[in-house]
């Protein structure tokens, strides 16, 4: 699925288009090209542990949503081998709107939520990951 980014992911402003694409429950990837190619490997952090926060209106705003069923909500793994030893940033999560193939990232702030590490071991959260 092909999705317009609305605002800067971080460190890769040049990006205006990104694709993804469903790895498994867990997994996800997101391409895009600017240039050359840019991928990212993403982690649905619902399949780790409770994740909720509160979406902003700025965010609200640029991706027009109107539904909370028509967004996923990813955050991106730095990968590492082993892949239990990935990171992952809970702190800055992208959330895409499939009502019209937008994405933005989202920048929560440790004090508003101090539970969401900026780099988390995967292994904290699995045991055994492929």
């Amino acid at each position: 699925m092909k999705f317009e980014v609305r605002s800067e992911i971080l460190g890769f402003k040049n990006i205006k288009e990104v694709e993804l694409k469903e790895v498994d429950e867990l997994f996800s990837t997101l391409r895009c090209q600017v240039g050359e190619d840019i991928s990212f490997t993403l982690v649905d952090p619902a399949q780790l542990r409770e994740y909720s926060f509160e979406v902003s209106q700025r965010i609200e705003e640029l991706l027009d949503i109107k539904d909370e069923k028509d967004l996923l909500v990813y955050n991106i793994l730095v990968l590492q081998s082993p892949l239990d030893e990935s990171r992952i940033n809970f702190q800055a999560p992208l959330i895409f709107n499939k009502a019209n193939m937008t994405v933005a990232q989202e920048i929560l702030g440790l004090q508003a939520y101090p539970k969401f590490g900026l780099d988390e071991s995967l292994k904290t959260y699995t045991s055994g990951v492929r």
